[in-house]
């Protein structure tokens, strides 16, 4: 199979994955959701669609305008319905792009699924239904769609409600005519949940569930989409050497130049109950060298996900959204090279599944209220710093800390004692002895600290912040200058709340300058 070769790929060495910060944008991002769609548009549009949270599906508009950093929703006019302006709600549907209009087909409104469809143009956002145009395909949800050139959009598979399906429809968006593709010789078992991507001039499908229910990690690629290459169709099954992904359904497959990103999904383990898996890996389908790879990731991915949306915006991806299982997900997810600024923040943050989970479902107006409280907090040199680290700007309160009085911390005091005395100095002294233990912790390693250690150990890392935004010694203009990285350090583990969460913590990150 020819490969191009683009000029924009993902860079060599490893990427980071950074959470995103109220700070990264304006605007207010989508409510959480899964199954939705958010494709590019244009240049500098990223377009979200639809999708389903709390068994509520979506119908709204939300936009990521990459140029100027901003969310917005549009206020979209065109066909109304029963007061609903555009498509009704749902989920697991087809969404292409081209040129600057969204095209919408299929998915699920309840336990229906949906064979009308429509277009957006996204100059003056207006919704057109072409549902009369033609003979449709059948309803249809889980089906896998891709633009082929800039003028048709080719779908794949999906499940009617009673069976998997397999059939290949070519939409010419100049005549608005559906064409179901005639395909001759072996083809792909029938599934849904599965991913379509163009290359060149081939489509790739990988994945998907089939009939039956067994998920399905196989790679297939059809020709004969082009009239002008001349190609009867026809499906080719690819076995490509090297790490190929586990078998999964609901990932994404993001183009990212020579290479193709998969990421997330579920799929199933276990002999006899198999139940589910959600997966949280990053592999790449190398185009130059035609095979496998796993992304080298050198920090803590985001929490595992299927149905979610991953975005290619230059260099970075951006993941939105997304269900494992039991919680729908709203964070937002940065993937970058290492040389990218932001990496510099996924140094620092202390990201963990803990984190990210606490980002899950809200409704849109504590997600207002967030924004409101944020942008107050942002001036106060402890809120800035803790959007510049990435961490949760609702700072946790000195009450809601319970900021210990150093002299009334008699855990602390008794382990100072005891490490004090070990070197055979028996000074009673409560300076000398906190001094000495914060220097024994500052030359410990995270493994190295012992369960017992950790309140102690907390609470006066919480004492020390405290008293260094006492004496001002946390200025903003600091954020412009190389030499706050001491500061950011010491501010990794402030949103910490007891001791719990710190034992999480020593597992990965090394506990140096704390108390220097």
């Amino acid at each position: 199979m020819h490969m191009h070769i683009e000029s924009r790929t993902m860079k060599e060495g490893a990427m980071q994955w950074v959470q995103a910060v109220p700070a990264d944008f304006n605007g207010v991002p989508p409510q959480p959701r899964s199954g939705h769609t958010a494709v590019r548009v244009g240049r500098s549009m990223v377009v979200v669609f639809g999708g389903l949270v709390d068994k509520k599906f979506l119908s709204d508009i939300v936009v990521f305008d990459t140029e100027n950093n901003i969310w917005f929703k549009p206020e979209c006019t065109g066909n109304e319905s029963d007061g609903q302006v555009g498509p009704c709600p749902r989920a697991f549907h087809v969404a292409v792009a081209i040129d600057c209009h969204m095209f919408i087909f299929s998915g699920r409104f309840g336990r229906k699924r949906l064979g009308d469809f429509w277009m957006l143009d996204t100059d003056i956002w207006q919704w057109t239904e072409l549902s009369g145009y033609g003979d449709l395909p059948p309803p249809r949800d889980f089906a896998a769609g891709a633009a082929v050139g800039n003028r048709k959009i080719v779908m794949h598979g999906g499940w009617d409600g009673t069976k998997w399906l397999s059939d290949v429809y070519i939409l010419d968006t100049m005549s608005l005519e559906w064409t179901q593709l005639p395909i001759t010789g072996s083809s792909p078992p029938p599934r849904c949940g599965h991913t379509a991507t163009m290359v060149e001039k081939r489509l790739l499908i990988f994945g998907g569930r089939g009939g039956g229910g067994p998920i399905m990690g196989d790679l297939w690629a059809l020709k004969g989409l082009f009239e002008e290459e001349n190609e009867s169709p026809a499906w080719t099954q690819l076995k490509l050497p090297g790490q190929a992904p586990a078998a999964r359904c609901g990932h994404t497959i993001t183009y990212g130049g020579t290479q193709l990103l998969v990421f997330g999904g579920h799929g199933t383990a276990g002999w006899l109950t198999r139940y589910d898996i959600y997966y949280n890996d990053c592999i790449i389908l190398d185009r130059a060298s035609v095979q496998w790879k796993r992304l080298a990731v050198s920090n803590e991915p985001p929490p595992a996900r299927a149905y979610h949306s991953m975005t290619r915006i230059g260099s970075r991806f951006l993941l939105f959204g997304g269900y494992d299982g039991k919680s729908t997900f709203g964070d937002i997810w940065w993937l970058v090279p290492e040389d990218d600024p932001m990496a510099k923040r996924a140094l620092l943050s202390p990201r963990s599944r803990l984190s990210a989970v606490e980002s899950t479902v809200q409704t849109q107006d504590s997600a207002s209220v967030d924004v409101k409280e944020t942008k107050q907090e942002h001036f106060t040199p402890l809120g800035e710093m803790r959007m510049r680290l990435g961490l949760s700007t609702m700072a946790a309160s000195t009450a809601e800390l319970n900021i210990v009085d150093e002299s009334s911390d008699t855990e602390l005091l008794a382990l100072a004692s005891t490490l004090v005395s070990r070197d055979g100095d028996k000074t009673t002294e409560r300076s000398i002895l906190v001094k000495a233990l914060r220097d024994y912790w500052n030359n410990s390693t995270a493994v190295s600290i012992r369960l017992c250690e950790l309140g102690p150990l907390l609470r006066d890392y919480h004492r020390l912040i405290c008293q260094l935004q006492g004496h001002s010694l946390l200025e903003p203009v600091g954020f412009h200058h190389e030499s706050s990285n001491s500061e950011m350090q010491m501010h990794r583990f402030y949103h910490l709340k007891n001791a719990n969460q710190m034992h999480c913590r020593t597992k990965f990150i090394s506990l140096e300058h704390i108390g220097g």
